[in-house]
């Protein structure tokens, strides 16, 4: 059975665990999808939140800051929201290798003129405040993606926010005295409130180098870029602590310029396209139980990562809107964060199997893989809210490279007192202090990538699925879920390529009933 149409014009592509769930390819199959319903392309792709730390990889490209949509040539606008903390630099970073093959990126992209500016002070402060952590504090590193998205949504609190606006303005003094200021503070603070060593201070710059130019080595070596480009050490002072501003200045403001045609009012895109009756589809990097409010300091994000942030970001009133929820059918996680559910990469055939294909799209970081956590997955549902499941990767469970046997599914949580718990309570002690809960399910063999129905899945794939929805829906509503409206199955992925998605899965209390009645049986 196919899907239903989306029940609104605005379809929001949301993370409902740890981030890395696969958001950049729904982007691709909904855009796909909407073209086969409708015979026209979406108006547009709005990326929401975050900045260079949110990676997604859609239609073969790897993307921090540009919308996922970019790789579709037929979709009219590439829309970066005013909640959004941005780069110039980065922007053209990923710009230039797209054009240079053939795919139309500054034609289409329009950047809100309220876009907060992120620069290299707030990647520096990144990196003092991380060192602060460690060295000073005594605490374990966070796993920060260096990016400065912090410290640059820091000045947003502190209001000290340069805009994107400013690019427009011609006003190059002004932009040069408010960047200045910000340089100052950062380096006040990285100095004598990280106490940052000279040593370590000289260590960023290199850091820095290293890391860019690795992320850019395609385009280094197509000659696309000279690895110039990425030498940050010509940003360095004479002194420790210190910046060259003027050549600071100079390349944010010629980026900038570049960027200027580009630069406009995100607000009114948006609401033209929807007003007209055309599709608009939101993208959000990190997911629910990264929100910087809802999840687990310090292994957040710094920006909000669910649906409400859209009209926020995009600035238009709040209506009706469809939200697929994301998640891969098992867990990822990167950082330092606590994982319940994790396999041991080194000793378990599957964990050593899953950790070759987990590496982050932003920083090339190894995730650590666990178990399919439905606890977490049923509190996103029942506090943040879904219409439809998108599952990824249910492929790469299939027995091969010496893994065989039994697949888990954390179905609930066991407290220290013997106690069972199906929601995750918002103390991070005593999350700490759980033990999850699995069921057992059997796998298969059988190349789940060749798919083209969900009937062509064998039984114990069929039964996984099956158990995977219906104990995100048990764990939301531990009550009972008669008359709910529960989310569907849109999308199941298969394989990394386009078009290799399920998307005939049945309905969920069809999955509901159907793995009860064979749950008997086999009992």
């Amino acid at each position: 059975m196919a899907a239903e149409e989306f029940n609104s014009k605005l379809i929001v592509d949301i993370g409902i665990s740890m981030g890395d769930e696969g958001k950049g390819r729904v982007v691709h199959e909904t855009l796909d999808e909407i073209m086969r319903r409708t015979g026209q392309s979406a108006a547009a792709v709005i990326k929401v939140n975050g900045g260079a730390n949110s990676g997604h990889t859609a239609a073969g490209l790897k993307l921090n800051l540009l919308p996922s949509g970019v790789g579709e040539p037929d979709l009219p606008k590439l829309l970066v929201g005013c909640g959004v903390v941005a780069d110039p630099r980065k922007f053209l970073w990923e710009t230039r290798p797209l054009e240079a093959r053939g795919i139309s990126v500054l034609d289409r992209l329009l950047i809100d003129e309220r876009t907060q500016l992120s620069d290299l002070s707030h990647r520096l402060l990144d990196l003092g405040w991380e060192d602060y952590r460690v060295n000073i504090l005594g605490e374990e590193n966070r796993g920060s993606t260096g990016r400065g998205i912090s410290p640059a949504y820091s000045d947003e609190t502190s209001q000290w926010q340069i805009h994107y606006s400013s690019f427009l303005s011609g006003d190059k003094d002004a932009f040069a005295k408010a960047l200045g200021q910000r340089v100052d503070r950062a380096l006040r603070t990285i100095r004598h409130v990280c106490r940052v060593s000279k040593e370590t201070w000289n260590s960023f710059f290199d850091r820095l180098t290293e890391a860019e130019t690795q992320a850019n080595a395609p385009a280094i070596s197509e000659d696309i870029f000279n690895s110039v480009e990425f030498d940050f050490s010509i940003f360095k002072g004479d002194e420790p602590f210190s910046l060259n501003l003027h050549n600071l200045t100079e390349c944010y403001w010629d980026a900038g310029q570049e960027l200027a045609p580009c630069i406009g009012d995100v607000r009114e895109a948006t609401l033209s396209a929807l007003e007209a009756g055309n599709h608009v589809v939101a993208e959000f990097g990190q997911s629910y139980w990264l929100d910087k409010r809802h999840g687990f300091s310090p292994n957040v994000t710094a920006s909000h990562t669910t649906t409400p942030e859209l009209f926020l970001s995009a600035g238009i009133p709040p209506c009706s809107v469809h939200v697929l929820g994301c998640c891969k059918a098992y867990d990822t996680k990167v950082g330092t964060h606590h994982f319940l559910t994790q396999i041991d990469a080194e000793s378990h055939p599957l964990g050593s199997k899953l950790s070759k294909l987990e590496f982050g799209t932003s920083t090339g970081r190894q995730r650590m893989v666990g178990w399919f956590d439905a606890v977490e997955k049923g509190d996103a549902l029942r506090h943040c809210g879904f219409d439809d499941f998108v599952i990824n990767k249910i492929d790469v469970l299939t027995h091969d490279e010496g893994w065989e046997g039994d697949l888990k599914l954390c179905v609930a949580y066991r407290e220290p007192d013997g106690g069972i718990i199906t929601s995750v309570p918002r103390d991070e002690a005593l999350r700490r202090a759980l033990e999850p809960v699995y069921e057992d399910l059997p796998g298969w063999t059988e190349d789940l990538s060749v798919a083209k129905s969900f009937h062509d899945f064998p039984i114990n794939a069929q039964r996984y699925v099956a158990r995977m929805v219906s104990s995100v829906i048990e764990a939301a509503y531990p009550s009972g879920f008669e008359g709910r409206s529960l989310p569907q199955v849109r999308y199941l992925g298969v394989g990394p390529n386009p078009g290799q998605v399920i998307t005939d899965t049945p309905p969920t209390i069809q999955l509901i009933k159907e793995f009860a009645e064979a749950s008997a049986f086999l009992k």
